[in-house]
């Protein structure tokens, strides 16, 4: 048995076969950066035992760190299902950011009920450079939401990550 949570978690994304390691043809991040290594954190939904662990873990920091949240905001897509069974969990109410505002329909960017002074956090299930998720924050902000702070799943632990997300 693993002596924390995180540890468990990362035995477990071992075990299910979410991460990848290709040296010789390294991936391509969303951030652009080239890496031969790969975490694909979609392949927890597929995993039941470790989605709990992982979905539990989400309520279990909110609940400890942000307990006066008022809603759970999932990064498009990947943070989507852990936001919106976190949340569950919770008795929160949850909602996502999109990359861009849509082109057709009410052309949102931010989905689901947002009131002016919530106090959010967001979920996203993976963070390397951090650019990302705090596009997300600044969307969030910008719709008068108090963002409180970012669950994510996994990091890299890059320098740049931790120095823009201090």
């Amino acid at each position: 048995m693993h002596s924390s949570v995180s540890e468990q978690i990362a035995a477990g994304l071992l075990d299910i076969g979410a991460v990848f390691l290709r040296p010789d043809e390294p991936f391509t991040w969303a951030s652009g950066i080239k890496s031969p290594i790969y975490c694909d954190n979609r392949l927890t939904l597929s995993a039941p035992e470790l989605r709990t662990l992982i979905e539990q873990a989400i309520a279990d920091t909110v609940k400890t760190h942000y307990h006066e949240a008022d809603c759970l905001m999932g990064t498009s897509t990947a943070g989507i299902p852990h936001a919106a069974i976190a949340a569950h969990l919770l008795g929160l109410p949850m909602g996502y950011v999109r990359s861009g505002a849509k082109d057709h329909g009410r052309h949102n960017r931010i989905e689901g009920r947002l009131d002016e002074g919530w106090n959010a956090v967001v979920v996203e299930d993976l963070i390397s450079t951090g650019g990302s998720v705090i596009d997300v924050v600044d969307a969030l902000r910008e719709a008068g939401a108090n963002v409180l702070g970012i669950v994510s799943i996994f990091t890299y632990g890059m320098q740049k990550g931790l120095d823009r997300l201090a």
